[in-house]
């Protein structure tokens, strides 16, 4: 059983360990063909929730100089986080529709009833880049470590190819570890950035 901070909606009790603002630095490290391609980032991450039952999550990269130059905007992200289950009346939606009566998995025994049989909890993570780019991964988060895999990719017409990938996150000595693997540009599933973060709020 997880421990639950009063303040969160009982949902977010196996992702709690997220909540907060972390930063630190990574590698990219992705071959296409013979060329490597390899270069350090900066990272800041935010995790935050704003009462209901799913994490609100942005990151911001940005490469680092080895000039001394001003560091160079690389990429952002916006998705939300959430455990994975069957919408009821209870919740709101479709669209701006209210829920009809009381909210589900209102506390953490309901929550645990959505245990899986690896002891963990199924996870839904939507994650959308500005590029053109949509994600739907699906996972599990077992105590401090998440594993992720697309399930679904959407591109728009004039978005680079993107087919595929795979994400780890862990809760590491107080850091959060995260690597990330991608298809992409025609290549297969390859290793393709890792970071290492400190929270620093």
């Amino acid at each position: 059983m997880f421990d639950l901070n009063a303040d969160l909606p009982a949902e977010l009790g196996p992702l709690s360990w997220l909540l907060g603002v972390w930063e630190g630095t990574g590698v990219v490290n992705y071959r296409i063909g013979e060329d490597v391609r390899n270069h350090e980032f900066g990272q800041r991450i935010s995790f935050s929730h704003d009462g209901m039952p799913h994490l609100n999550y942005t990151s911001y990269t940005w490469l680092l100089s080895q000039s001394g130059a001003d560091n160079v905007p690389l990429i952002t992200e916006t998705g939300y986080w959430r455990l994975s289950r069957n919408a009821t009346p209870g919740d709101p939606g479709p669209g701006m529709l209210p829920p009809l009566g009381s909210a589900p998995f209102g506390s953490v025994e309901d929550v645990e009833s959505l245990r899986n049989n690896l002891g963990g909890f199924d996870i839904e993570v939507s994650m959308v880049h500005p590029g053109g780019v949509s994600e739907l991964y699906l996972g599990q988060v077992k105590g401090p470590r998440i594993d992720l895999q697309t399930d679904a990719v959407m591109r728009s017409a004039s978005a680079k190819e993107y087919a595929a990938a795979t994400r780890i996150y862990g809760l590491v000595e107080s850091h959060l570890l995260w690597a990330w693997d991608i298809a992409a540009l025609g290549q297969d599933l390859r290793t393709h950035a890792s970071a290492r973060l400190a929270r620093v709020d």
